[in-house]
């Protein structure tokens, strides 16, 4: 979707400092307008938000056992965000490519990398609808991890992005991505909010406005700073079921981490799409 207020592709997205939405932020709702939200201001707080420690231990190794479980070695971090995930995997011994389209999240990701156990991240700016263009070669696993995939706001280009997920996985490969629980949202049934993901002590995250159409949530830091990301709310079984369309053969999904669960509880869902080829039942 275009609109009054869609991405100046003039804009130097590494100069900016701060968040651009103009006059109508609620119109804004478009799938490049991102690089004018991770600014400067935010992508120094991020890991304030999100408390690498803590999201470590909410985690545990669930990404981990799935991939392992698999015999992934080679895996492409789609949505390398500050680099979070990517480090983890290093850590664990995957082969790890990370890729963005916000180059200040790449820099800081690369600068984590350094920090964080020393690793040379190898980073590529890339576009999700433009995946194999730009990043080469063939992985066991994709992850597109940290609610990434809502910022994609028509179907059409969750379609290719999907598309050029499963071309970049080998024949028997695994697409990991996830989602907040926006059908809670949605409907009203929001539970505890345990932040599995959004770990900072003293940080909050909340909804600021909610339709069919968009997810604007606040972000407030102790410092009284604060920032917006307008996102799609993907409802589970809406993006479930482009996984099925786009090739994947079977699709697990998981709430907050666990196989058992009831719809309105989780805070997220992780689905788990297999690419390796199943006869028809």
């Amino acid at each position: 979707m275009t609109n009054a207020n869609a991405t100046d592709r003039t804009i130097d997205p590494l100069a900016l400092r701060h968040q651009i939405f103009g006059d109508e932020p609620l119109r804004v709702r478009d799938t490049d307008h991102y690089t004018q939200e991770y600014v400067g201001g935010l992508v120094d707080k991020w890991d304030e938000l999100i408390d690498w420690d803590r999201r470590a231990e909410g985690e545990g190794r669930f990404f981990v056992d799935q991939l392992r479980a698999r015999g992934v070695r080679r895996v492409l971090d789609v949505a390398t965000g500050t680099g979070f995930h990517s480090v983890r995997l290093l850590d664990e011994g995957f082969e790890t490519v990370s890729a963005d389209g916000s180059p200040q999240m790449l820099a800081r990701a690369f600068r984590n990398g350094l920090e964080h156990g020393g690793h040379v991240l190898r980073t590529v700016r890339a576009d999700w609808r433009w995946l194999n263009r730009d990043v080469h070669g063939e992985f066991d696993a994709v992850i597109c991890l940290g609610n990434s995939f809502t910022h994609l706001f028509s179907e059409h280009d969750r379609r290719k992005a999907l598309a050029e997920f499963y071309a970049m996985l080998t024949h028997d490969g695994v697409l990991i991505i996830d989602q907040r629980n926006y059908d809670a949202v949605l409907d009203g049934t929001a539970g505890g909010n345990r932040t599995y993901y959004y770990c900072g002590a003293r940080v909050t995250a909340e909804p600021h406005h909610v339709d069919e159409g968009l997810a604007r949530y606040r972000y407030a830091f102790p410092d009284g700073s604060e920032y917006f990301l307008n996102m799609f709310p993907l409802r589970k079984d809406y993006l479930r079921g482009l996984l099925r369309d786009v090739g994947f053969q079977r699709v697990d999904t998981f709430g907050d981490f666990q196989a058992d669960y009831s719809d309105g509880e989780p805070d997220y869902f992780v689905h788990v799409a297999e690419k390796q080829y199943l006869p028809e039942d």
